[in-house]
């Protein structure tokens, strides 16, 4: 669905802000804002989408056409199985080029948003790189790379200022999960997490959708290794030798390097669950210093990004289906855990492949741009600081 244009009187726009009406402008006027800010923008740039034609990249450009970045010119890259293919984007038809060592070449560009995977990525990010180009990468080639930043730009937008070519972008999972996490950590000082996922089969890409859709059908599924319609699998992505699957790793790794704290204690646990869109998760968390609930609830819902949804008396708390298509993260039943001295448990919701994928990649370029226009990195040189 597209915002574009969308004023007082759009009733779509406005039936998707009803589902939570005590936070029912904060969506559209941070869209605004962004759009005022980068109207005044001076330079104008040249942006690459590779992978334009798979989920996630299909889910930038709907979130670029949004967003109204300052953009010159769109170049649309993808595998030589897509290339030729018409798409069409920012009220014009798009064709898409085939990705290679050369594909960059004589374009000027100046960011380029990779959803590619990660064999692509490792191959195609450091010849970008090397051409001037800012990778901003959604596989997970780069994130646990100690010379690559991993970017919430909620959480830790200063990491940008210290890139050297590519920023990584989050596992989906982790991204939600740390921006409610992050005033919470600042505040109070976490001592422990406790993970537990329930996320949508978007999140394996098309072959996932692919298989609940086949699953309503009684056909057998192709992508997971049973049935997911009805069912749920603990069991996201391969086994490793700890017992624990990569998922679940890679949300221990990936907190501790975005808080910026390799000593936090962290376990998790991670679920496919039949739902298309949008990852839901438990999080408990136990901290080091104590805290007044309607203290922590404040803070909550004053830290950008997040939408407090917590009213249990009238059924009011955060689901999959009210989440998707949004780009908040949204946070309810929220309550003291009385098992310790000082914790609390948070149910966490947003939507995997805009939140979770594409939102916050273009966000890093937002805030990538911001950072050359006020001259904290120089733009001649993509990656230098002053």
């Amino acid at each position: 669905m597209f915002f574009e244009g969308a004023g007082s009187g759009d009733p779509e726009l406005f039936a998707l802000l009803s589902a939570y009406p005590d936070n029912e402008v904060s969506f559209y006027s941070n869209m605004q804002k962004d759009r005022k800010r980068e109207e005044m923008t001076l330079k104008r740039y040249n942006i690459a989408i590779v992978g334009a034609t798979g989920m996630v990249g299909r889910k930038f450009l709907q979130v670029l056409q949004e967003r109204k970045l300052p953009a010159e010119n769109y170049y649309l890259f993808a595998s030589a199985r897509s290339a030729g293919k018409k798409c069409p984007f920012m009220g014009r038809e798009f064709t898409v080029e085939e990705l290679t060592e050369t594909c960059f070449d004589g374009k000027d560009i100046d960011i380029a948003l990779f959803s590619a995977g990660a064999e692509v990525s490792r191959k195609f990010a450091p010849i970008a790189a090397e051409k001037g180009i800012v990778v901003i990468d959604n596989s997970s080639a780069w994130r646990m790379d100690p010379g690559v930043p991993l970017v919430v730009p909620e959480v830790n937008p200063q990491d940008i200022l210290r890139h050297h070519g590519i920023l990584a972008n989050p596992n989906c999972s982790t991204i939600q999960a740390v921006v409610p996490l992050k005033p919470l950590h600042d505040r109070y000082r976490i001592k422990r997490i406790v993970y537990s996922t329930y996320q949508a089969v978007s999140g394996a890409g098309m072959q996932g959708y692919s298989d609940l859709e086949r699953g309503t059908r009684g056909e057998a599924p192709k992508k997971f290794p049973h049935p997911i319609f009805g069912n749920c699998l603990p069991h996201i992505d391969d086994f490793l030798e700890n017992g624990y699957t990569k998922e679940e790793m890679k949300m221990v790794n990936e907190t501790r390097k975005i808080l910026g704290d390799p000593s936090l204690a962290i376990t998790a646990t991670a679920v496919r669950v039949p739902v298309f869109y949008s990852h839901s998760e438990s999080i408990n968390v136990e901290f080091e210093r104590k805290f007044e609930l309607d203290d922590l609830k404040q803070a909550l819902s004053h830290a950008e990004g997040i939408v407090v949804v917590d009213d249990p008396t009238k059924c009011r708390y955060p689901m999959p289906i009210n989440a998707a298509d949004r780009d908040e993260v949204f946070v309810g039943r929220i309550r003291r855990d009385e098992s310790v001295d000082s914790g609390v448990n948070l149910w966490v919701v947003a939507d995997n492949i805009r939140k979770g994928a594409a939102t916050n990649t273009v966000q890093i370029a937002q805030r990538l741009m911001d950072y050359w226009e006020k001259g904290k990195l120089k733009q001649e040189n993509r990656w230098q600081t002053d």
